[in-house]
């Protein structure tokens, strides 16, 4: 068993893991490596590890068991919601196929938790999944002009979990930089997608309306959530101090990228 401290190995460590559990040779064969989100993993190992009531071994538990679940519902965003008219069967096979994944790294998560019968995280997990699922339907159905509410949706998809693991430990403390932090990834992700023409699930139908409008917009919001986590990051204790580290490098890569295509655009 490996336990936590405040080394970058750990991380590592706990990323192995979860690939460990998440190893199914055949669905890698079909749908590929499972996307597991480093940032929302060292958020969740800052949070756990300051939690001095809790066993090691609890606290590992709860990391890998709510990122199994993050892991699930990130793959299940990767489905489109209807089959094409000129799909192939083999396509369509893969997309059945993604949808099972996705169910089946889920349901890996009640078996880690009732290994050491923590059922009041079982029900606070499922509770965020059904916020999650909630969220991400008002979303699809959003009307495309609504910019700032889609934004939103958005940030409450990516926090939410994170947001009900802090209520279980009851410490807020990581919940307004994690949230901005979190918005800034995930759209500098869907930048990144459609740069490489994948498709993004969630901004589809905003990109159809006004394009440039919207891109123009996620910039925007993205250099303003930079510069309040930049603020914010100040006021980290010195206990999170990996986790300042983790997010001041990549806010500086970002804001390098954010000015390289301002130039770009100009």
């Amino acid at each position: 068993m490996i336990f936590l401290n405040t080394s970058s190995m750990d991380i590592a460590n706990l990323k192995e893991q979860i690939r460990d559990k998440l190893n199914h040779s055949y669905i890698k064969q079909i749908v590929g490596q499972p996307f597991i989100d480093d940032d929302k993993l060292m958020i969740l190992s800052a949070l756990m590890d300051c939690q001095s009531s809790l066993s090691e071994i609890e606290k590992e538990r709860c990391i890998i068991t709510a990122m199994l679940i993050q892991v699930a519902l990130d793959t299940h965003e990767q489905v489109p919601i209807t089959f094409q008219p000129n799909m192939s069967n083999d396509e369509k096979a893969v997309i059945q196929l993604r949808v099972l994944a996705g169910d089946y790294y889920s349901g890996l998560y009640y078996l880690l938790l009732s290994e050491i019968e923590q059922y009041d995280l079982i029900h606070t997990l499922a509770a965020a999944i059904k916020e999650i699922n909630e969220y991400k339907m008002k979303l699809y159905y959003l009307d495309e002009n609504l910019i700032e509410e889609s934004m939103d949706l958005i940030r409450k998809i990516d926090i939410s979990l994170i947001l009900y693991v802090a209520d279980y430990v009851k410490d807020p403390s990581l919940n307004d930089i994690s949230s901005e932090w979190l918005i800034i990834n995930r759209l500098i992700r869907e930048k990144d997608n459609l740069n490489n023409k994948v498709e993004s699930t969630f901004l589809r139908k905003f990109l159809n309306s006004n394009h440039i409008s919207f891109i123009n917009r996620v910039d925007s919001v993205i250099h303003e959530k930079c510069l309040t986590v930049k603020n914010r990051l100040a006021d980290l204790p010195e206990h999170h101090k990996l986790l300042k580290e983790h997010i001041s490098n990549k806010l500086r890569i970002a804001e390098k990228n954010f000015k390289a295509s301002i130039v770009e655009e100009g």
